[in-house]
């Protein structure tokens, strides 16, 4: 993944954002839309796309293209920050390739433990029943 390029397929869009703010919420666009077009990328290869695609499933439009906003901020420049940050967190944790799970051997003194827990419980429900006389 090369980051550079990465950064130069990102398009970005201004728009005025939602809720409470006054008259400077009507004037100014300040919410930060990304949008990053994921199955034609030239940043990523094939494999890295293909894992991303299956990771980031939920986040994808049909088009594979991934959508980001952000309108915490009052200024657009802090907002655009924000989101190119997200963006290239949830990239990087996409493209984490997750390490191979190995079966491992149940410990002998555990077999041990449960048979001998196992065998006390099956004696003490001996010893509630009547004596054989």
């Amino acid at each position: 993944m090369d980051q550079n390029i990465l950064l130069s397929e990102l398009s970005y869009k201004a728009i005025r954002s939602s809720g409470a703010g006054g008259q400077n919420v009507n004037k100014v666009a300040s919410k930060v839309v990304l949008t990053f077009d994921l199955k034609n990328s030239l940043a990523l290869t094939d494999e890295e796309k293909e894992l991303a695609t299956r990771k980031l499933k939920s986040k994808l439009t049909v088009e594979g293209i991934l959508i980001l906003n952000c309108d915490e901020d009052r200024s657009q420049l802090k907002n655009k920050a924000i989101v190119t940050k997200r963006f290239l967190e949830i990239i990087q944790k996409a493209l984490v390739v997750p390490k191979e799970r190995k079966a491992t051997k149940v410990p002998k003194s555990v077999v041990e433990k449960r048979l001998k827990d196992k065998s006390s419980a099956a004696e003490i429900k001996q010893n509630r029943k009547k004596p054989n006389i």
